[in-house]
């Protein structure tokens, strides 16, 4: 019987990050949290070694790129030593930021900010850990369904999110010679701490989002996290440069 494969999860810390890295340990990978806090991502593998699963805690802050570079040549020999002959099989580009404001008050900051994590970030997180996922690898890009409905004070945020989509269906071209699928998720609104926790803690806010949705309530970060799941299934094998909507039917 062949061994659980390896997922790297970035963000996994807190939030949709976090939901993703325990479902894909239920579901029997190997899986290096990845965070920008270190003490984050090691209360991520105590939850999960609790639970019977097997993890490793990698410090990363997907902004900057020498904590990219440096964080593949820190966790591939970790990985070695801890699951012997394993390979890196999925690989979730969860980690943002988002900066909300109108126009007037964007600033280059901001911008660059956003840019450089959303976009930026997952780029060479690809780049550093392509020659090493295994021939036949998943790769999952967050996005957002602000890529496709528009919302007051987002465009910067919702730029990020179309620019990560293209991104993406570009890279599933180019390792798709390896068998290499790369796929977005775009969450619709959800309760998590993103954003300072106002749609998970403000009832009056969760209540008029979900109002917008099909199914009127707002989402769950395992909902997220069991659709990037069900997304590198083998049952999903044949889909490769997608977008698949997460949202429960926003502002259809």
């Amino acid at each position: 019987m062949a061994e659980p494969g390896i997922a790297i999860v970035t963000g996994a810390g807190r939030g949709l990050g976090h939901a993703t890295a325990l479902a894909l340990a239920e579901r029997g990978y190997r899986v290096v949290a990845a965070a920008r806090s270190a003490e984050a991502a090691e209360k991520v593998v105590r939850r999960i070694e609790d639970a019977g699963g097997e993890a490793l805690a990698l410090q990363l802050d997907v902004g900057d790129p020498r904590s990219i570079n440096d964080a593949c040549e820190r966790v591939l020999p970790l990985i070695a030593a801890q699951w012997p002959g394993s390979a890196i099989d999925v690989l979730v580009n969860n980690a943002g930021v988002g900066q909300f404001a109108p126009l007037a008050e964007v600033t280059v900051a901001d911008f660059d900010l956003t840019f450089a994590v959303n976009v930026r970030g997952p780029l060479l997180v690809i780049q550093s850990f392509a020659p090493h996922l295994s021939d036949g690898a998943r790769i999952v890009n967050l996005s957002s369904s602000l890529s496709r409905h528009v919302s007051p004070a987002t465009a910067v945020y919702a730029a990020s999110k179309a620019a990560i989509e293209a991104l993406s269906r570009s890279l599933a071209l180019e390792l798709g010679r390896r068998r290499i699928r790369i796929n977005t998720i775009a969450p619709g609104p959800t309760a998590t701490d993103f954003n300072g926790g106002a749609m998970r803690d403000n009832a009056e806010l969760r209540h008029g989002l979900g109002q917008q949705t099909a199914l009127g309530r707002v989402g769950e970060p395992s909902e997220i996290a069991d659709a990037v799941v069900a997304l590198v299934s083998p049952g999903m094998r044949w889909v490769t440069g997608e977008r698949i909507e997460v949202s429960g039917g926003v502002l259809l």
